[in-house]
């Protein structure tokens, strides 16, 4: 059974606050394991890469199979019916509308003293997208990471998805092609994340590199930051739902399953203004899980980790909301639009009965890679702007360094930093001598 809660317990607040401080996502033995994979990538290049991945995933591969060739992409895409590329080329239609009106403008401007300021944005070179693999991989993340990296300007985009006993998803391949990428490598976990970080013989290295996977992958990302960037280490799965007592208890249910069948340490939680829709919704998930085809995965996260939470009003409802900042968040109350202007801290918001988070997962148009873990306090979900980079622009004319530069040779001495402030003097002093002089 899921944790009950109510705002009117005596020790609600120990029991929200232990909620919150549930550790889903630790697994200290991975770090040391991804640490001496990252090492060997570095030492022996592809020999590691190749070595690692007849070890994990039983495939064996030389420099020249680590790709896949453009016949063999052609090949598995031809096995996708008709229907599912239709679904898949509706899914990115919509996600390259979607993330298209993100792009940033460039700005330069004459300021008061006549100097120009400004700034332009300018894609990274080359992004490494991950995508988990096998039968269970899902060609809805190569979608969500490669279309904004492409919409972004990046020319050079690598995908890495491991093929575990040889499985492939022709999926996964299709959501490439459509993506724009058809360098794609047989690989994954920490070797992969290595590989794209630092470069083999034949994997050339890139700039930054996103995408959700396992511990494993969660931890090489960590240790690479710096030498390139990452999206972010996301953890496991998170559904927040608010619900009024105008709901169908099985749809609420189903949406805090859709969460759950992730992964055993997924979280979903209900917080609710009504008795009668929680006493409801916890039967109903319990009816569901009897024919959920992961009800075995579905049902450790939801008895482990799941949460059904009774407050008096919404008011409270929207303070736990910013506690907990959730990386999904249904609110189906009456007037979601009111509730929605009151919340702080979402990865991604899903308003009324008729939206479940699951068309986000697909089709909406929105980025499903989003912060877990409480990290939309301070962060969002992958966007267009993860793979661009303003730099800024600065011109000054005589008439604006003589009217800033004597500020800056004051901070630069009051920093002790003697070339900096010599650098504006020199130029002052030119300009006071006048032009005959």
């Amino acid at each position: 059974m899921p944790k009950f809660l109510n705002t009117t317990d005596a020790d609600f607040e120990a029991q929200f606050t232990a909620l919150l401080a549930m550790k889903r996502e630790d697994a200290p033995e991975v770090d040391d394991v991804v640490a001496e994979i990252i090492a060997d990538v570095r030492a022996r290049g592809d020999e590691a890469v190749i070595d690692l991945t007849e070890t994990f995933d039983h495939v064996e591969l030389t420099p020249e199979t680590l790709a896949f060739s453009q016949d063999e992409i052609a090949t598995e895409v031809a096995k996708v019916s008709r229907e599912d590329k239709a679904a898949l080329q509706m899914a990115a239609k919509r996600i390259r509308a979607y993330h298209s009106r993100q792009l940033p403008k460039d700005e330069r401007w004459i300021d008061g003293t006549g100097a120009s300021l400004g700034w332009r944005w300018g894609a990274i070179s080359a992004a490494g997208l991950y995508v988990p693999g096998g039968l269970a991989s899902y060609p809805s993340s190569v979608l969500m990471n490669a279309i904004p990296a492409q919409v972004a300007g990046v020319k050079d985009l690598t995908i890495c998805v491991p093929t575990p006993d040889g499985v492939v998803n022709p999926l996964v391949l299709l959501a490439a092609q459509l993506s724009g990428v058809d360098r794609v490598y047989r690989i994954g976990g920490a070797q992969a994340v290595a590989a794209m970080a630092y470069g083999t013989e034949t994997i050339a290295p890139v700039d930054k590199i996103t995408g959700p996977g396992n511990a494993y992958v969660a931890a090489a990302k960590r240790r690479v930051f710096g030498k390139v960037g990452i999206d972010m280490i996301a953890g496991p799965s998170e559904i927040l739902i608010i619900a009024d007592r105008d709901n169908d208890p099985d749809w609420i249910a189903t949406d805090l399953l859709s969460q759950a069948e992730h992964d055993a340490s997924a979280q979903s939680i209900l917080i609710t203004d009504s008795a009668d829709l929680a006493a409801k919704v916890a039967h109903a998930v319990t009816e569901q899980l009897e024919s959920l085809p992961r009800a075995e995965i579905a049902g450790a996260s939801w008895r482990d980790n799941g949460a059904i939470v009774t407050v008096a009003n919404m008011t409270e409802a929207v303070a736990l909301c910013d506690r907990i900042a959730p990386e999904h968040l249904e609110i189906c109350t009456a007037a979601p639009e009111t509730l929605l202007a009151r919340i702080k801290h979402a990865g991604a918001v899903f308003l009324g009965q008729w939206t479940p988070e699951a068309i986000g997962d697909y089709i909406a148009g929105p980025n499903h890679v989003l912060p877990t873990a409480r990290s939309a306090r301070f962060s969002s979900g992958l966007n267009v702007l993860d793979f661009m980079k303003r730099t800024t622009v600065t011109r000054m004319t005589p008439e604006s360094l003589k009217a800033i530069g004597p500020s800056a040779e004051r901070l630069a001495a009051s920093e002790g930093l003697g070339a900096h402030g010599r650098s504006v003097t020199a130029r002052l002093e030119r300009l006071n001598k006048g032009p005959g002089e």
